[in-house]
C-alpha cells in the first residue's frame, strides 16, 4: 500500500508536468490549426500554395514574429506594451533616414536597435523604479511616439533607398532573409529562456513576485533587463520592416500593436504572466498571416481578420483561466 507521505513529494513535479504539458499542448493546436488551414484553402483555391504567396506569408510577416519574442518576454514578466506599433514606425523610418542620407549601412541597420533598447531602458526604469503600470507607461509611450513622428515627418515618404541597405530583399539559397532570422531568433530566444538563468528568473517574476523577491532575484533590474531585450527585438523588426519594400511611409503600420500582442498570448503565452514560449507566438503569427491571405484567396473580406483576433484572444484568455483554476 502507498504510504500518504508519498504524496507532497510528487504534487510538484505532476503539477510541473501538467503545466508543461498544456504549454506545449497550445503550441501544437496553435501548429495543427496552420496545417488544417493550409489544407483546407489549397482545396479551394490551389494557387494559396503557390510559391509567390507562401513567401508572402512566411517572409512578408517575419517582422511581427521577431516583434512578438520580445513581446512574449514581456508578458511573461507580468508587464505589457501596447506601444509597440509606435516604437517599430520610428525605429523604420529612423533606420530608412539615415540610409537615404548616405550613412554607412550598417549603421543604419545598428542604429534601430540602440535607439530600441534605449527607448525601452527608460520605460523599464518608469515600470520598475517609479512602479507606474506598465500599460500606462506604454500608452504615454505610444503617444509620443506616434504623435513625435507625424509631427517630424507629417508622414511623408522616405523614397531611393539604396539597394544594399534592403537587408529583408536579401535571399540565400532561393529563401528569403527574414524566414532565416525568424526562425534563428524563436530558436535562441527559446533556448535561452528554458536554459538561461535570466530566462528563469522572467518566469519567476512573473509567475509570483514575492516569492521571486524572497529568492533574492533583484526584480527591479530584471523588469528593466526585459524591457531592453523587447527593445531589440523590436529593433530587428523594425530594420526588417523598412527593408521589405522600396519604400517607406513614415507613419505608424496600422494595428501593429494589437498583432504582436495577439501573437503572443494566441501562442501561448498567459496574459497574468510566469508561462508561455516564443515557439507558440511565433507560430501564432504565422497564423494570423496565413489567415490573412486565406481570406483573400476564398473571396471574404479580410476586415474579418481583426474579428478573428479578437475572437482567439478571448478563447485564449478564457482557456487560461480555465487552466489556473484546474492548476490551483
Amino acid at each position: 500500500m502507498t504510504s500518504p507521505l508519498a504524496t507532497p513529494r510528487l504534487t510538484a513535479p505532476v503539477r510541473r508536468l501538467a503545466t508543461t504539458l498544456e504549454a506545449n499542448g497550445q503550441e501544437l493546436v496553435v501548429f495543427a490549426v496552420i496545417v488544417v488551414l493550409f489544407a483546407v484553402v489549397a482545396m479551394i483555391n490551389p494557387r494559396f500554395l503557390s510559391d509567390t504567396n507562401l513567401t508572402t506569408i512566411f517572409s512578408g510577416n517575419a517582422y511581427v514574429a521577431v516583434a512578438a519574442i520580445g513581446m512574449t518576454l514581456v508578458i511573461i514578466s507580468g508587464n505589457i506594451d501596447v506601444s509597440v506599433g509606435s516604437l517599430i514606425g520610428v525605429l523604420a523610418t529612423i533606420s530608412g533616414t539615415l540610409a537615404v542620407n548616405g550613412y554607412p549601412i550598417i549603421i543604419c541597420w545598428l542604429a534601430p536597435l540602440v535607439v530600441g533598447i534605449a527607448i525601452n531602458a527608460f520605460v523599464g526604469v518608469l515600470v520598475a523604479y517609479v512602479r507606474i503600470p506598465s500599460i500606462v507607461v506604454t500608452l504615454g509611450m505610444l503617444s509620443v511616439l506616434k504623435g513625435g513622428l507625424i509631427s517630424a515627418t507629417a508622414g511623408a515618404w522616405i523614397n531611393d533607398l539604396p539597394p544594399d541597405f534592403m537587408l529583408a530583399q536579401f535571399r540565400l539559397f532561393g529563401i528569403p532573409s527574414p524566414i532565416y532570422f525568424m526562425v534563428a531568433l524563436t530558436i535562441l530566444a527559446a533556448l535561452w529562456m528554458r536554459h538561461s538563468g535570466f530566462g528563469r528568473t522572467i518566469y519567476a517574476i512573473g509567475g509570483n513576485p514575492d516569492a521571486a523577491r524572497v529568492a533574492g532575484i533583484r526584480i527591479e533590474r530584471s523588469i528593466v533587463g526585459v524591457f531592453m531585450i523587447h527593445g531589440f527585438f523590436a529593433g530587428i523588426a523594425a530594420v526588417l520592416f523598412a527593408t521589405q519594400l522600396q519604400v517607406i511611409q513614415s507613419t505608424v503600420p496600422p494595428n501593429l500593436e494589437l498583432t504582436v500582442i495577439t501573437a503572443s498570448v494566441v501562442g501561448g503565452v498567459s496574459i497574468l504572466g510566469g508561462t508561455g514560449t516564443v515557439i507558440g507566438s511565433t507560430l501564432a503569427a504565422i497564423l494570423f498571416a496565413a489567415i490573412g491571405s486565406a481570406l483573400i484567396f476564398t473571396n471574404v473580406s479580410a476586415y474579418w481578420l481583426r474579428a478573428v483576433q479578437g475572437l482567439l484572444i478571448l478563447a485564449t484568455v478564457l482557456a487560461d483561466m480555465a487552466r489556473r483554476r484546474r492548476l490551483r
